[in-house]
């Protein structure tokens, strides 16, 4: 049986082709239809930081989601003219609760989270020896809102980013 070269084999290829094609896109729905559905990816842009003097300060940042099934790795660093942070957490849903750590590496502070996830949205308390936090993510399509809210050192934040 002649199989390359004859209607057939064109039929073959183009089932598989299209079987494939089926396959990855029931993929990627799937990955998006988790609780951190639309956070995966880079996101840039800017916004506030009040702090416990109560100055405040403009400040640009950046962040980076890897989503791989119930688990999301997060870094987040923003810098003013004389000040910066740089948070990191590695998150693991069941449903729509959340835990994990975080970690800030410039004042080398790192503890655990806990919270809840679902519809574009994180909402986590965030604490260590001597510090809590409140922070919100809010995705929307290629929009992200962050705002972190505390008594430390660190009293605001309010940030708005687009995916890059």
């Amino acid at each position: 049986m002649k199989l390359f070269g004859s209607p057939l084999s064109g039929r073959v290829i183009k089932a598989a082709g299209l079987g494939a094609a089926l396959i990855l896109s029931a993929s990627a729905v799937q990955a998006q239809s988790g609780p951190f559905a639309g956070f995966d990816g880079s996101w840039s842009g800017n916004g506030t930081v009040a702090l416990s003097d109560g100055t405040t300060e403009r400040i640009r940042c950046k962040a980076s989601y890897k989503v791989a099934g119930a688990n999301l790795k997060q870094s987040l660093q923003c810098a003013s003219d004389s000040y910066k942070f740089l948070l990191s957490s590695d998150v693991t849903s069941q449903g729509d609760r959340i835990s994990g750590n975080w970690s800030e590496a410039s004042r080398n502070v790192n503890g655990e989270l806990q919270g809840t996830a679902g519809n574009g949205q994180i909402d986590v308390f965030v604490q260590a020896a001597g510090f809590a936090a409140s922070i919100t993510l809010r995705t929307n399509g290629n929009k992200q809102v962050v705002q972190i809210s505390s008594k430390g050192e660190i009293r605001g934040v309010n940030i708005t980013m687009s995916k890059t």
